[in-house]
């Protein structure tokens, strides 16, 4: 599969941390009634700073200054304790013979934290991209044809493996193919859009040497 690259999102898709970043939310404000589930769903995949206006609008505050990085250590903290790969990545990784990346929303120092407390570093080594590196945030295809570019490949060539509504539409903007990743029992707003859709991370390599060999036959 050397003609493919194959762009991973990050939280919520290699690794299993959308709740924690989620929590993290919960324990700082105790004033939030959501359910995490709830506060996971609604803000899956967005850039910190709108959620950050979302809560104060919602909540009716205005949060401090030192906030950000008040939630930024809290994370960290849950992240060094709890955070675990999502089932069967680290064998789907063993096994894939493709080009790879990561492109991210979260700061590159995030990036390289949940790489290292997960396991999962050593396959993409400095194959990182992040939103704040870029100054393009999904849904916007910036950080993603960026990712390409740097990787050496078109966009037709790049599958991308999101797990959020604003990464599906990202990756469609720029030209590239969404795999999306729906965690077992998570319900979410683009099950039914048309896109191929996958539950288990063992389907991941079948479906990536089904879009290289496509790639093939149509150049």
């Amino acid at each position: 599969m050397n003609n493919i690259c194959v762009i991973f999102d990050l939280d919520g898709t290699l690794v299993d941390s959308e709740g924690l970043g989620n929590q993290a939310f919960l324990d700082l404000l105790p004033q939030l009634n959501d359910s995490l589930e709830t506060l996971t769903e609604r803000y899956r995949g967005q850039k910190l700073s709108s959620i950050m206006i979302d809560l104060e609008n919602r909540l009716g505050l205005t949060l401090q200054d030192s906030f950000e990085q008040q939630y930024r250590q809290r994370v960290a903290e849950l992240f060094a304790c709890d955070l675990q790969p999502m089932p069967g990545v680290l064998d789907m990784l063993a096994t894939l013979n493709a080009s790879k990346c990561i492109a991210s929303s979260g700061p590159l120092a995030k990036i390289r934290q949940t790489l290292e407390v997960s396991g999962l570093a050593a396959y993409f080594a400095d194959n990182l991209f992040s939103s704040y590196e870029i100054g393009s945030w999904k849904p916007d295809p910036g950080l993603f044809q960026y990712a390409a570019k740097a990787m050496g490949f078109v966009p037709d060539q790049c599958a991308v493996i999101e797990d959020s509504k604003v990464g599906v539409e990202a990756a469609l903007a720029a030209g590239m193919t969404p795999l999306c990743y729906v965690q077992t029992g998570v319900t979410n707003s683009y099950q039914a859009a048309g896109h191929v859709v996958f539950d288990d991370m063992s389907q991941l390599p079948q479906l990536l040497e089904q879009f290289a060999n496509t790639i093939q036959f149509n150049r």
